[in-house]
């Protein structure tokens, strides 16, 4: 079972750099007022350039938090669109260096949001563009705290797993709803220190204990279960419990899975308990669907709603 040691846990604060590792994407987002109708039109309130994947959007958001973060990315293509999201993430900031690859074209995404918190998207990616994350510089890993990786970037996110696992390096996976996925499972189980499941999905059948028990069975040290307006469950060998979600005026809820895994990365990194860490990334990811893209609220403003949220998160028999 892949644990969190003396050395990596939630316990003990750490100055490493969190890399973050993936598919980087020229999104072009969408807010609108209302759920578009089929076969019909809806006024659009903002349009913007913006970038993704999930890798990108959380390096981002901890680089603002002042945690030291590093993205590896995929290339982007010689084209237009190669051209904008290398131009978004140098304005954002984001902590990358973009590698232009003549041979490959941009991933493209469309992504519309609308006020119930679901985001509806599409998007376009290519083997050739995939295959260029094998060929990224890992030099990043080393002495690093953390390494975060999203299932839907495939196999190419077990060579930065495995390196990170020999260094002792916790592997942070973004899961979503793969966790009956038993293929994928027996692939990232044995390098993932923490997981993220998504179980706010019109598909999610199963409750969220039950979901964060099969992961943990299957060896997994800490499990997180986001379920939006329900707010999240956590778990691991000691633990058990869900942080409450507050209610927000919601305009944009892109990037608040992210923003959650950024919470909860950080707090992990001050050394703050499992409970404060749920509070806290429960609390940015909430405010972070108030505004659109991916600026997020300050440590101060995050860890203020954290302190009001009701936790029920007790110590496992």
């Amino acid at each position: 079972m892949q644990q969190l040691n003396e050395d990596q846990s939630p316990g003990r604060p750490s100055n490493g750099r969190v890399v973050c590792f993936g598919v980087l994407s020229y999104l072009q987002l969408m807010v609108v007022d209302q759920v578009p109708v089929h076969n019909g039109g809806t006024p659009i309130s903002q349009l913007t350039d913006s970038f993704g994947d999930d890798a990108a959007i959380v390096a981002g958001m901890l680089h603002q938090w002042g945690q030291e973060s590093k993205f590896i990315p995929s290339a982007v293509g010689e084209d237009d669109l190669g051209k904008k999201v290398t131009a978004t993430v140098k304005d954002f900031g984001l902590p990358v260096e973009v590698n232009i690859n003549p041979r490959v074209t941009t991933v493209a995404e469309l992504s519309i949001a609308d006020p119930s918190g679901a985001r509806t998207y599409f998007y376009k990616r290519t083997p050739e563009l995939l295959a260029t994350l094998d060929a990224a510089d890992l030099t990043p890993l080393e002495n690093a705290a953390y390494l975060y990786v999203d299932w839907y970037d495939g196999d190419h996110i077990l060579r930065p797993m495995e390196q990170a696992s020999r260094s002792g390096v916790p592997v942070f996976l973004n899961l979503e709803s793969q966790y009956a996925n038993e293929e994928l499972l027996s692939k990232v189980v044995p390098y993932t220190t923490v997981c993220q499941v998504s179980a706010d999905g019109p598909d999610a059948g199963d409750d969220m204990e039950s979901i964060a028990q099969k992961l943990l069975n299957a060896g997994i040290g800490t499990v997180l279960v986001t379920g939006g307006g329900r707010g999240c469950l956590v778990a691991d060998g000691s633990h058990l419990g869900r942080a409450h979600a507050p209610k927000v005026d919601v305009v944009d809820g892109n990037g608040a899975g992210s923003c959650f895994s950024a919470g909860f990365i950080y707090g992990s990194l001050q050394g703050w308990a499992i409970e404060r860490c749920a509070r806290f990334a429960t609390a940015q990811a909430s405010l972070k669907c108030t505004s659109p893209g991916y600026k997020v609220a300050t440590v101060t403003e995050g860890e203020r709603l954290a302190d009001s949220l009701m936790a029920d998160i007790d110590l496992r028999t």
